[in-house]
């Protein structure tokens, strides 16, 4: 740790050389640039950079190694495991860096490293292109294809790093580098899965594809309902093709105008259903579902934009979840699951969610460190709640459905799912085959750990 003499003059050549903004405690504005979307989270940097450019993060990066301080990386997402704060540490803020270029000629995207889902879709829209992208709209970009990406349309498309084309980081060492198949191949690799663990990534280059149509149908049932439901969507997914996809879940039944009165504030099982193309084909793939008694929802063929934002959560509420990847689905699972909503802890934001994986995710390549890519099914518990009294009662059930479905458990995890659940789940999220590799990029690029707020790779 650098002298008091030393660090007050770094940190006012910080302010001076910033083109962006710098906060410390007793500065305004320093509590709310240290807010994070899940209220559970409650940390002190030392330093927070809300940088401009490129050329900010390469400044922040240099005054923190320089005063001997790590470094938290914050996106322009949730950070629901409190990845982008630390006690005493410098974060890099990207929100500021949230530019999205499409070049349709060549069907890729370039997205800075602060960038949103919506961001995203919002940009490719107009071209009538997209690319797998997280499951709301709110979700931060870069995060998010690090850390492997899973959404709607990884069934057709992939997941997220299987489209990357290329990172531009800046490294523990203050270095810009750009990671592809041909510069830094091996940083490039470990950067599918690895996360935050080797630098700051202030863009990414993403392949496009063609998605000229987009239908959704959300399918409200009583919770009486939830096994016919369940088995009816796991029906319409295995004889589906592969741009057929969604979530089972509970949730407490919305103030929304598609949802019958006595439903709202209640528990109710949901079929959400997604299809990379038209409204009529979709209807004619989910002819099971449809033919169950739906107290309420919609059909309709809506754009892909507009359908992430569907279950988007506000921000400011407490977040706890976790997840397990599963052999398959079969009776006694789906009685497990539909048994474990009658515990969910409601009224709340709470979901308890199965999504189908398959198709283009599960035939993808497998080199990367990705282990969860053959599961078949992955059980989701997304615990949100307001009240802190509710906090023993949300986390419990949370780690309920985990154990009751673990006899299932492939093992494997996708770490943008989970908080801390130590380093055993880290090894399960990047495949312990995978480690020894990993740690020999994380000592090439971060051999001092600089980059430790997140799922952590040592260096070896």
């Amino acid at each position: 740790m650098a002298s008091l003499s030393k660090a007050g003059a770094a940190l006012a050549a910080l302010r001076e050389e910033l083109t962006g903004e710098v906060f410390v405690p007793g500065d305004a504005g320093y509590d709310e640039a240290r807010a994070v979307f899940n209220a559970m989270i409650d940390r002190r940097p030392a330093v927070i950079a809300r940088c401009a450019d490129t050329a900010d993060v390469v400044r922040t990066v240099r005054f923190a190694r320089d005063l001997d301080l790590p470094v938290a990386v914050r996106g322009g997402g949730h950070s629901v495991a409190g990845n982008a704060l630390g006690d005493g540490a410098v974060v890099v803020d990207l929100r500021r860096m949230h530019g999205v270029s499409v070049d349709p000629e060549t069907r890729t995207v370039r997205i800075e490293g602060g960038a949103t889902m919506s961001h995203l879709d919002r940009a490719c829209q107009p071209y009538g292109l997209a690319t797998t992208g997280g499951r709301a709209s709110t979700t931060g970009v870069g995060g998010f294809v690090l850390g492997g990406g899973t959404g709607w349309l990884d069934r057709a498309f992939g997941l997220a790093v299987d489209n990357l084309r290329g990172v531009e980081l800046v490294t523990a060492d203050a270095e810009q580098v750009r990671a592809d198949p041909e510069e830094h191949p091996e940083l490039f690799w470990a950067l599918h899965g690895g996360g935050g663990n080797f630098g700051v990534a202030t863009a990414l280059t993403l392949g496009l594809h063609d998605l000229p149509e987009f239908a959704v149908a959300l399918l409200l049932h009583r919770p009486e309902h939830g096994p016919e439901v369940v088995r009816a969507f796991r029906e319409a997914i295995e004889a589906g093709p592969d741009r057929l996809s969604g979530a089972l879940l509970y949730i407490t039944g919305p103030s929304e105008e598609f949802v019958p009165e006595e439903l709202v504030g209640r528990l109710v099982c949901g079929a959400l259903v997604t299809y990379a193309g038209g409204v009529e084909a979709l209807r004619g793939l989910i002819g099971p579902l449809l033919a169950l008694p739906v107290a309420g929802g919609l059909v309709a063929e809506l754009p892909y934009a507009d359908v992430q934002c569907m279950i988007d959560d506000p921000p400011g509420l407490r977040n706890y979840w976790s997840a397990e990847y599963l052999t398959g689905l079969p009776d006694e699972l789906v009685d497990v699951y539909c048994s474990l909503a009658e515990r969910m802890p409601v009224p709340t934001g709470t979901q308890h969610i199965l999504f189908p994986q398959g198709g283009a995710l599960s035939s993808g390549p497998h080199d990367y460190p990705i282990p969860y890519r053959d599961a078949p099914w992955s059980a989701h518990p997304f615990a949100i709640w307001e009240d802190p009294a509710d906090d023993e009662r949300a986390t419990s059930w949370v780690r309920q459905v985990r154990s009751e479905v673990e006899p299932w458990s492939t093992g494997d995890v996708y770490l943008n799912f989970i908080g801390d659940e130590g380093a055993d789940r880290v090894g399960a999220g990047l495949g312990v085959g995978n480690m020894l590799r990993l740690e020999k990029v994380k000592r090439a690029y971060d051999p001092d750990n600089v980059f430790r707020f997140n799922h952590n790779v040592r260096p070896l």
